[in-house]
């Protein structure tokens, strides 16, 4: 959803041996985590855990979701001065070994050292992350 300059968006945050999940979509230059803008009448949780099915094919479980942070930050790859407000959730119970799928081209697990591949919101995610001691 884009709202006045807005691009809202949910996203799930996956930490694994003290490193991210993320992704990067085919034709993007940056990774960002798995996710995506909630459609009409869908809740941020549902819509992470929907983006992360389409996007990694993993689970994930809506109701197990738990607020983590929400970012607002310039948004990557849109018009000057848009910004994305990017609601990003932990938890789920997600199992299995999550695979590009859809518009993935390229999966990776992040720590601090990559932060310089991501889009602006997922830098200040991984800033996050490490102040909360969840990577290196």
């Amino acid at each position: 959803m884009t709202v006045a300059g807005v691009v809202v968006a949910a996203a799930w945050v996956h930490v694994r041996d003290r490193r991210v999940l993320t992704v990067r979509a085919t034709g993007s230059d940056a990774f960002y985590l798995p996710g995506g803008k909630p459609e009409p009448g869908e809740t941020d949780a549902e819509a992470a855990a929907r983006e992360v099915a389409e996007e990694v094919g993993l689970v994930v479980d809506p109701a197990g979701l738990s607020p983590y942070v929400t970012i607002d930050a310039p948004a990557h790859n849109r018009p000057p001065g848009t910004r994305v407000r990017l609601v990003c959730f932990r938890g789920g119970g997600a199992t299995g070994e999550p695979a590009p799928a859809a518009e993935i081209a390229e999966l990776g697990w992040f720590t601090s050292a990559d932060r310089d591949r991501c889009a602006p919101a997922i830098q200040l995610l991984l800033d996050e992350l490490v102040r909360g001691g969840l990577i290196d």
